[in-house]
């Protein structure tokens, strides 16, 4: 694979040509990837890394077909949606075979903050007012519109909540504002959505298609078709998400694990009783996965749950190997930490006396990269937890 530049002149240039508010992965080590393939990237010494960051290539990196048809069009015409043109109503019409009758009607944009700034204004125009209820910590996009109802931003960085905007609790039954024991959680969470409703009215508020895009949609429609796509996600997701809820019964660090699909949150605790969440542990085992080839990201409100979201074409068999390597990391680190775990490895086997011995070193150690790291900043990226004993001792 031929590169432009070495990894140290790449990063060198990323650092003094884009802004440093775009992070990157792994930043104390990132990785320098050059080509990927369905399920799997590769960095320039020829590594091979699976892939489960990047769900917005729903089939999978260069699937050939998607390849085929966007050489095949970009080869005849590209150019705006204000022409005619037979593909951009064929998507539109075949995405909308995929959608409840009444969802028809198709504007084409060039991302999901664009997408969801479009939705805003049409409710908006529709309406006739500015009343948005938004859930606690999520988040819409990068556009200033999207910025003023993402509570994920406004309530770490500079920004002030507007009057307009109204945030109701996230339904989350492991650590939210009702739980599991709660007898009728989902109504009392849709009870806090109207009472905001409620209090608002009482205030006296009420509340780009182009031909090579739509080619490559109609062959991403056409792919997801053919290779049960759709159902390979459930199959896979129901055969990972009892793999982890095995490891869950098996390790302490994990609190919860929830999730559809392809799409599971493993939410790691240092207390299980108080779920303190597990902050620096989670990263931790996102660079240790790293090293095993596993590319994971962190997320939630406290940057202590993986995320887990591949392409679509993710195996059973990258399923296991996935949750082996979780398995073997989470091991070695709860018995570092001291923590209790089942060990379904022989207590005398030198694996195990090697792995001990190093994670015990890594606890030794000073994190002098990661820690200089602004959780507040970061979304995908690795925090750590500056109250946490793993902050200040754990090498990533």
């Amino acid at each position: 694979m031929c590169e432009l530049y070495s990894k140290r002149d790449t990063l060198g240039l990323r650092k003094k040509h884009i802004g440093p508010s775009c992070k990157v992965f792994f930043a104390s080590d990132p990785i320098k990837i050059v080509r990927a393939q369905r399920q799997y990237m590769f960095d320039e010494n020829g590594e091979q890394y699976l892939d489960c960051i990047n769900n917005v290539a729903h089939v999978g990196h260069c699937h050939p077909g998607v390849v085929k048809a966007a050489l095949k069009q970009m080869e005849l015409l590209n150019t705006n949606s204000r022409f005619l043109h037979d593909n951009i109503v064929e998507y539109a019409k075949r995405l909308s075979a995929t959608l409840p009758e009444k969802l028809s009607v198709c504007y084409f944009t060039n991302s999901g903050s664009e997408a969801n700034d479009l939705a805003l204004r049409l409710a908006r125009q529709f309406r006739g007012h500015q009343d948005v209820i938004t859930l606690d910590h999520a988040y819409h996009g990068h556009l200033s519109s999207l910025i003023e109802i993402s509570p994920y931003k406004f309530q770490k960085g500079k920004d002030v909540k507007k009057e307009f905007v109204h945030v109701a609790p996230t339904p989350d039954t492991y650590r939210g504002k009702y739980r599991e024991d709660h007898a009728d959680s989902a109504s009392a969470y849709a009870d806090e959505v109207k009472k905001i409703i409620e209090d608002a009215h009482n205030s006296g508020r009420k509340y780009g298609g182009n031909p090579v895009s739509c080619a490559v949609g109609l062959a991403v429609l056409d792919i997801i078709e053919n290779e049960d796509l759709q159902g390979n996600a459930k199959r896979v997701g129901n055969y990972l998400t009892e793999l982890l809820k095995k490891q869950k019964a098996k390790h302490t660090l994990i609190g919860d694990i929830r999730g559809i699909g392809l799409f599971i949150g493993i939410d790691l605790v240092k207390d299980h009783l108080k779920r303190t969440p597990a902050t620096a542990e989670a990263q931790h085992i996102i660079y240790k996965m790293k090293e095993k080839r596993v590319l994971l990201s962190a997320d939630g409100p406290h940057r202590n749950v993986l995320k887990i979201k591949p392409p679509m074409c993710f195996t059973e068999e990258d399923a296991k190997f996935m949750v082996d390597q979780l398995d073997r990391i989470l091991t070695v680190l709860e018995e570092a930490m001291g923590t209790k775990t089942e060990s379904v490895t022989s207590e005398n086997t030198p694996c195990k006396t090697k792995m001990l011995k190093e994670a015990h070193i890594e606890l030794l150690r000073d994190s002098t990269t990661d820690s200089k790291e602004n959780p507040s900043r970061k979304r995908n990226g690795m925090c750590t937890d500056t109250h946490s004993l793993l902050s200040k001792r754990l090498k990533t």
